[in-house]
This record gives C-alpha cells, sequence and structure tokens, in this order.
C-alpha cells in the first residue's frame, strides 16, 4: 500500500472572519484540503456533501462561503506556476458563486443579516 503525503495548510483568514463569538463550527476548510490533494472531482463531491447536507443551516453556509472564498484566493495566487492551482481556483470561484446566490435567494431577515454581516 503507497502512503500519501497531503500538506496541509491550514486557513489564515479563518479567525479573523469571525467574531469571537462565531468561531469555526464545521471541518470544511480540513475537508477541501484533503479534496484538493485528489483532484477536482473530489473537490466537487466533497462540496455537494456539504451543500446538501447544510444548506438549512445559516451559520455552515456562511463558513462554507467563507472557505470557498478563502480557497479561491489560495488556489489563484499559485495558478501561474501551476494549471492544477488554475482549475481548483477556477471550480472554488464556480462553487462560491453557487453557494453566495443560494444565501442570497435563501436566507431572509436575521439569516441574511448573519451571512452579510459575516461574509460583507
Amino acid at each position: 500500500m503507497d502512503n500519501i503525503l497531503l500538506n496541509l495548510p491550514t486557513d489564515p483568514f479563518a479567525v479573523s472572519s469571525w467574531r469571537d463569538e462565531e468561531r469555526e463550527e464545521t471541518t470544511f476548510w480540513m475537508d477541501f484540503t484533503i479534496a484538493d490533494a485528489f483532484g477536482l472531482d473530489a473537490v466537487q463531491d466533497t462540496f455537494n456533501r456539504a451543500f446538501s447536507s447544510w444548506k438549512n443551516n445559516v451559520k455552515y453556509i456562511t463558513e462554507l462561503s467563507i472557505v470557498l472564498n478563502h480557497k479561491i484566493w489560495f488556489w489563484y495566487y499559485r495558478s501561474e506556476q501551476d494549471n492544477k492551482a488554475h482549475d481548483l481556483s477556477v471550480l472554488y470561484d464556480k462553487l462560491w458563486r453557487q453557494v453566495d446566490d443560494f444565501a442570497h435567494d435563501t436566507f431572509k431577515g436575521e439569516d441574511a443579516q448573519f451571512y452579510f454581516d459575516i461574509t460583507d
């Protein structure tokens, strides 16, 4: 059996993105970081499972939006030297837009206020 070595970067923005009382509650950053190592299909599958499981939870969807946005930029800055990085950045952009559109269309009242306060 072959060993797989994963270099798992921490999300440098996670702590600064949430107020003290609203710390990360999910493993989305790590889930997507692991999926990154396995390619576009793994990232899409991770997104599909996370989104379908948590689309009714405003906190989790907000965190998913933040993680996807950070992944766009994480891979974008590496894309000049690496085609895989470019493809991941493009996929993360597509997924972030899907979540953001969902939030705009779905969340109302306090849920919308929470989403926009945190992601603005």
